[in-house]
């Protein structure tokens, strides 16, 4: 049975009203601003986006990704993307670009007639070994896993409420050195059932925070929200 189900996703910024803008654009949201911070609304609410204000600025190869879908590479650079690794390049079906703080995504050009307004296609988590955290990580959300023994890469679909076609997790040489400047949140019916489950609490309610800050068996952040929070 489930644990938690998806709410939304949060990206750090340094300047958030900028990016905020860029990512409304390139996904087709709506923006709006939250004080300094920014928010991003869709159709329904799980497709919402949090851009928030951080100090911090990007200083690895971001750990968690977004893949979109696009009319066009040209039209993500003219947003502010600069191409980071040209699809020719590399015989992929994706160009991979960084948004106007450094942050990677990937784009895939779709044909006009089957691009929809809403362009996020699939999140993308870098892992020590992606068949075990995406285990994991569809057991707590009841999804399906999929992918190939000895395969780097598995991928979650049927995530109730899940606003994009799949939660990839993809298996890299490199160690997790900081906090995700991409995370999601989730609902659940308490914290307790996470941490069973095998999740950390980093991070209490606070006076300043009204959710709890978790991290997954292999460290990457989310905010947790519970019916008392």
């Amino acid at each position: 049975m489930a644990v938690a189900r998806y709410k939304d996703l949060c990206i750090d910024a340094v300047d958030a009203q900028s990016l905020g803008r860029f990512w409304g654009s390139v996904l087709g949201l709506r923006f709006d601003t939250d004080g300094t911070d920014a928010v991003l609304e869709g159709d329904v609410a799980e497709q919402r986006v949090w851009v928030n204000t951080v100090a911090e600025r990007r200083t690895v190869k971001h750990r968690v990704h977004i893949d979109v879908n696009t009319a066009s590479v040209d039209d993500l650079v003219a947003l502010g993307a600069t191409v980071v690794e040209p699809s020719a390049e590399f015989g992929r079906a994706w160009t991979v670009l960084a948004d106007p703080e450094g942050g990677e995504f990937c784009a895939f050009v779709r044909d006009l007639a089957e691009l929809a307004t809403y362009r996020l296609f699939e999140l993308v988590i870098d892992t020590a070994d992606a068949r075990p955290i995406a285990s994991w990580w569809a057991g707590l959300f009841g999804g399906t896993l999929d992918g190939r023994e000895g395969n780097d890469w598995w991928w979650i679909t049927g995530v109730p409420g899940l606003p994009y076609v799949s939660w990839d997790f993809v298996t890299v040489p490199e160690s997790k050195t900081v906090k995700n400047r991409i995370h999601w949140d989730v609902t659940a019916g308490s914290v307790d059932d996470l941490v069973a489950a095998g999740a950390t609490v980093l991070r209490e309610p606070d006076g300043d925070v009204s959710w709890t800050v978790c991290a997954d068996p292999e460290g990457n952040e989310f905010c947790a929200f519970t019916p008392s929070r």
